[in-house]
């Protein structure tokens, strides 16, 4: 089979396929699209350029701190040591005779004072030894009496060659031993009213009573190993604490030229000091295993703040360094630099400030060189600060705030 295919003649003027008008519409707007962005870029450019040529750069927003000034104050050079308190005197009252307890006078945890009764041994017994005693020296005083008129009458008669000396001499002997007998007698009798005031215990210092160890009724006896009692003394009362042997010429200078150096106590936390008092003494020697020397401080104690064998920190003031310029510690910062700290410029810039440190008192610190009274300093936000940072101050410290220490000039 043959198809035959002929194709036909083309004839002008004829109409051609209609093409998709869509297409064309969105590749105008396009391209008209893409026109207006290279124009805004183009513009956006021009504008950038003469800042970018002039070397300006953008203003960035402020760092918000909070900023104190540098003052002068006075500040102690103190040397710190751990302690613990101490009784000036510890005792335990014990019964010097043997007898039954009878009274106790005293309530456990009292403030008593020197010569306060506090027991009762029952004295009967020696009041017995005291009357036996009075008699025997009533005796012999009346025997010695006897002998000297004797003796009067023997030395008369050997003096008229009526006896002989030797009967003389045994009546002088004879008084001689009486008289001994008397001195007996009148020991016996102290001993039996020394045992009489032994029987009233009384406190031999003051101080604040402990736990009662003995109840009344029990026999007690000089040679017992438990006290009646235990009296400790609070006021005054004394800290020993340790410093370390470095420290120690710069105590001793002090102590030679006789200052008073005061000592404070502080708890344990260090927050709360709780006395102060006056340092008394230096050990005798340094000890070798911690190379510490002990120091003794003496507190008055009125309101019995310090309690025996409590653990304290003690802070010694060994000098009073005066007009000083001190920042919070807050404002020191430490970096591979040194100690520095953020000074506050007046067009509000953070500046770099390197200070060397001296002693810390409390929240202060002392400034030995590096700052002036009166400059800026940032104490809060200097974690977001650089050199030549710009800052915006939120916040003045407490004292600003009171209207102390206004910020001057910066460096």
């Amino acid at each position: 089979m043959t198809i035959d295919f002929t194709p036909e003649p083309y004839t002008p003027g004829a109409s051609e396929p209609d093409k998709p008008k869509g297409s064309l519409h969105a590749f105008w707007f396009v391209l008209i699209l893409a026109v207006v962005l290279a124009l805004g870029v183009y513009l956006f450019q021009s504008k950038r350029a003469p800042a970018a040529d002039s070397g300006t750069k953008p203003q960035l927003p402020g760092v918000p701190v909070t900023v104190t000034t540098a003052r002068k104050a006075d500040v102690g050079v103190y040397i710190s040591g751990l302690g613990s308190v101490i009784p000036l005197n510890t005792v335990n009252v014990r019964s010097r005779v043997d007898g039954q307890l009878m009274e106790v006078h005293f309530l456990e945890g009292q403030n008593v004072n020197r010569g306060d009764l506090l027991a009762t041994i029952d004295p009967r017994p020696f009041q017995v030894q005291l009357t036996q005693a009075e008699g025997q020296i009533a005796r012999d005083q009346e025997l010695l009496k006897n002998a000297r008129l004797d003796n009067q009458r023997y030395r008369l008669l050997w003096e008229q060659d009526s006896i002989p000396k030797q009967q003389l001499d045994t009546q002088e002997a004879l008084v001689r031993q009486y008289e001994g007998a008397v001195k007996i007698d009148q020991g016996q009798i102290d001993s039996a009213n020394l045992q009489l005031t032994y029987s009233r215990i009384a406190a031999p210092v003051s101080g604040r009573v402990g736990l009662r160890q003995i109840d009344p009724g029990n026999i007690v006896h000089a040679a017992d190993a438990n006290a009646l009692v235990v009296i400790t003394q609070l006021q005054p009362i004394s800290v020993v604490f340790s410093i370390p042997e470095d420290s120690l010429p710069q105590v001793l200078d002090r102590l030679k030229n006789g200052a008073r150096l005061p000592v404070e106590a502080y708890d344990r936390e260090q927050k709360q000091k709780l006395a102060t008092g006056t340092l008394l003494t230096v050990d005798n020697q340094i000890d070798p295993t911690t190379g510490t020397v002990k120091l003794k401080a003496v507190f008055p104690n009125p309101n019995n703040e310090l309690f025996p064998n409590q653990f304290v920190n003690a802070r010694l003031l060994v000098e009073v360094k005066h007009a000083v310029v001190v920042v919070p510690s807050a404002a020191i910062q430490r970096g591979q630099q040194g100690t520095f700290v953020y000074l506050v410029k007046p067009e509000q810039t953070a500046s770099v400030q390197s200070v060397t440190l001296g002693v810390t008192q409390g929240d202060d610190t002392a400034i030995t060189t590096g700052l002036a009274s009166g400059d800026p300093v940032v104490v809060a936000g200097a974690e977001g600060l650089r050199d030549g940072s710009r800052v915006v101050v939120k916040e003045q410290d407490q004292k600003q705030k009171n209207g102390e220490n206004a910020p001057g000039s910066g460096k």
